[in-house]
């Protein structure tokens, strides 16, 4: 499909100006002002009141994840028609190899899932354990594969997290090969421990959630992480970031040029610990880790944001279903960690974040695409909107409201950490390379193709 999109206001992350788009077998032709109608057959957009921008990259998805509860609610075709609806169109997923699996392995399957994606996918690869063909399987995974980032956990020690002397052996093997680590920090003895103890003394509600994840089990956790990333001199991407304690060690590594970046998520950008004191059925879904925190760590987020601390804004998408967190109902340790909002990313930040002045809309699209593709490997193709790159773009409607409602929205879950979230700007078209895959005006008709 070749398209002509007229009248709109381009935003990218260092500048914004009136201009026409034409884009032609899925690339952005031309960017001028008053293209005429081409000859060859186009659709022309009208674009008048509203803004053209980059598609969004969501840096952190779970979709089909398997867990004791079950696989994540959303697959990889209702989690991707969901990021359309909210004007994301691409997005991080992660590879997750059984211990004793071959991560090469892993990867092949893990692409097979993804195909039925009707957005453009990456997959952060995880090493899970240290062998005697890891080292390889990785340097296979970068020079092979195209993979360029390698999840660790520092948490989840039983079953899917590392040592520290193999978080060590990983980073320096994906250093010296041009790749980069992403990390999720938390203490996990800490949190063993503190767990332990309060199901001991009978706290078994998900109020007793964050007690057992204090914000130390985070700070410290970041900190040993960007003392190893030094060492062995790899770049270092934190996920998740959600306490005020964390930031003041990234931005010290960052002052000093090491290459820290840091990534947070909407949920505690806006939502804060407050929510888990509630009856079991309202104050599960907000069970994930790290957990939610206080208000002044939700500040110094949006802090981190403006001074270019917190680079990108993922999501962290892994919804459960109700019935699904029910199976912690007596035991807090045993309710599946996620929530959802793959979808409400953007519309949330442009809501709380420009239309309150906290971030400018180049800022916006820093932090929701240009950021995230140049940290990923997907800049310029994606993350701007110039001659040459893919038309994956979104028509930004800025005066668009909605009421998030999990009886309305898009993703496969009966529970949303947003609902009665009201929002203002949504895409009324979302184009990957040239195709159209949302359209607000008829999403009853959406192909989603």
């Amino acid at each position: 499909m070749n398209f002509l999109i007229k009248n709109g206001l381009i935003v990218n992350a260092d500048s914004s100006f009136k201009s026409d788009i034409l884009s032609v077998d899925g690339k952005i032709s031309r960017i001028e002002k008053n293209i005429a109608v081409p000859d060859l057959e186009s659709s022309i957009i009208d674009a008048s009141d509203c803004l053209i921008l980059p598609g969004g990259i969501d840096t952190h998805v779970h979709l089909h994840l398997p867990t004791p509860a079950g696989f994540s609610a959303d697959d990889f075709a209702t989690g991707s028609k969901a990021a359309l609806a909210g004007g994301t169109t691409s997005f991080i997923d992660f590879v997750t190899p059984h211990r004793g699996q071959s991560i090469v392995e892993a990867l092949r399957l893990r692409r097979q899932e993804a195909a039925n994606s009707l957005c453009d996918v990456k997959l952060h690869v995880s090493p899970v354990e240290w062998t005697n063909q890891t080292e390889q399987e990785i340097i296979h995974c970068i020079k092979n594969e195209g993979i360029k980032s390698f999840k660790v956990y520092m948490a989840y020690q039983s079953t899917i997290g590392l040592r520290k002397e193999d978080i060590f052996k990983v980073m320096k093997v994906v250093g010296k090969h041009g790749g980069i680590v992403t990390m999720h920090c938390e203490m996990d003895e800490i949190i063993e421990k503190n767990r332990k103890q309060l199901l001991s003394q009978g706290k078994t509600a998900p109020k007793f959630h964050p007690l057992s994840r204090p914000n130390a089990v985070e700070s410290e956790a970041v900190k040993n992480a960007i003392a190893l990333a030094e060492k062995a001199e790899c770049p270092l991407y934190i996920v998740h970031v959600s306490t005020h304690e964390a930031l003041d060690h990234i931005h010290k590594a960052q002052s000093k040029r090491q290459p820290v970046y840091a990534e947070t998520c909407p949920q505690y950008l806006l939502l804060d610990e407050s929510l888990y004191d509630q009856p079991f059925d309202q104050a599960c879904a907000y069970v994930m880790s790290p957990p939610l925190r206080k208000k002044e760590d939700r500040e110094a987020l949006w802090q981190a944001i403006a001074d270019g601390i917190i680079l990108t804004v993922g999501t962290d998408h892994c919804p459960f279903t109700l019935e699904q967190k029910r199976l912690g109902l007596h035991d807090f340790t045993k309710i599946p960690n996620g929530a959802g909002g793959v979808e409400h990313r953007m519309s949330l930040l442009y809501t709380y974040g420009v239309l309150q002045n906290r971030i400018s809309l180049q800022k916006f699209v820093e932090i929701t695409s240009t950021n995230a593709a140049k940290i990923i490997g997907w800049f310029p193709q994606k993350g701007i909107i110039q001659a040459g790159s893919n038309a994956d773009l979104l028509v930004w409607d800025p005066n668009a409201k909605q009421k998030i409602s999990a009886k309305t929205h898009h993703q496969n879950c009966d529970l949303n950490v947003y609902k009665g979230f009201e929002v203002q700007g949504l895409p009324k078209y979302t184009f990957i390379s040239g195709t159209l895959k949302w359209n607000a005006d008829d999403a009853d008709l959406a192909d989603f193709h």
